[in-house]
């Protein structure tokens, strides 16, 4: 079912999951013990992401097909146009659309490692929302998936043209977007007021990486471009020596962040899960006794913590 419907169906806030294809058997074995882990929590969808430069195009179609035809979950495939010739990515669709994925992420993706800065192939594409439009025209049976960014893109010369550019994906045929990770809601509550004043009328979905490492979250903050509040890296800072500790304090906070997100109409969380599942699986399970999203609005607009 494509994503865009399972939002406007309405009902429960839409629960995902993000995975990246391994490289290894014993890899390939943790990414499906935790999708066995996670799939009681009834997740809406699930996501595999796409290596550089289309590394692992074949694996990544291969694990979104076992996803939908083993595991009887909706599954979203990751496309990026990195190194991919208008061939190669119709190619690469065609054989998503032989296996029935009817959910892809478009993506512009990041530059070859080695390389600061993207360069279209030759006949390739140079900006996701020229991916967007290319699947669109030719495959309007596909739900297009877009990526934004509340604290906005590394590579955006300012939160105008970044929102000026999203909505040109949107305009060319994205019909959901899930965020960038972030640790501060003001981030998502003044992006999507944002958004709305520019004219994205399309669903907005946070996405959430719970913490399990001090040094993991430094580094995917560097890459990404989002910031850590100064009382949380505080407070990770404190436990850094002690990996249950920070474990502990991600599960916690990222709870409170969901709750409070879901508590204000965000229409759902997408967990980047790292390939493991106890702290989604205790997020959510959390989430889903709790029913924030029933509560209604009235959570603090910022969560704190507290450093010790």
């Amino acid at each position: 079912m494509r994503i865009d419907e399972i939002i406007a169906a309405g009902g429960e806030p839409v629960f995902s999951f993000e995975f990246f294809p391994p490289k290894s058997e014993e890899g390939e074995a943790r990414l499906f013990a935790a999708l066995e882990a996670l799939r009681p929590l009834e997740p809406a969808f699930v996501s595999v992401t796409w290596g550089a430069g289309g590394s692992t195009r074949t694996k990544t179609i291969e694990i979104v097909s076992r996803i939908r035809d083993n595991h009887d979950l909706e599954a979203m495939a990751h496309f990026t146009c990195v190194g991919a010739t208008r061939d190669d990515l119709h190619t690469a669709l065609k054989q998503m659309r032989a296996a029935g994925i009817q959910n892809v992420l478009a993506l512009r993706g990041d530059p070859p490692k080695g390389e600061t800065t993207f360069r279209p192939t030759e006949d390739g594409l140079a900006y996701a929302s020229d991916l967007t439009r290319l699947v669109a025209e030719g495959y309007p049976e596909m739900c297009l998936v877009g990526a934004c960014y509340p604290e906005v893109h590394t590579e955006a010369t300012d939160r105008e043209s970044d929102l000026r550019h999203l909505k040109e994906k949107v305009d060319a045929g994205a019909r959901v977007l899930i965020t960038q990770l972030f640790f501060d809601n003001a981030h998502y509550y003044r992006f999507v007021e944002d958004a709305r004043a520019v004219g994205i009328d399309v669903p907005i979905v946070p996405g959430i990486m719970p913490i399990i490492s001090a040094a993991g979250v430094k580094r995917m903050t560097a890459l990404g471009g989002s910031t850590i509040p100064p009382a949380l890296l505080e407070a990770l800072e404190a436990r850094a020596d002690d990996e249950e500790a920070v474990a502990e304090l991600g599960v916690a906070y990222a709870t409170l962040q969901c709750a409070e997100l879901l508590a204000n109409g965000a229409p759902g969380i997408h967990f980047y899960t790292i390939n493991r599942s106890p702290a989604t699986r205790a997020i959510l399970s959390a989430l889903r006794l709790q029913r924030p999203w029933e509560k209604g609005a009235g959570a603090e607009p910022a969560l704190k913590v507290a450093a010790g």
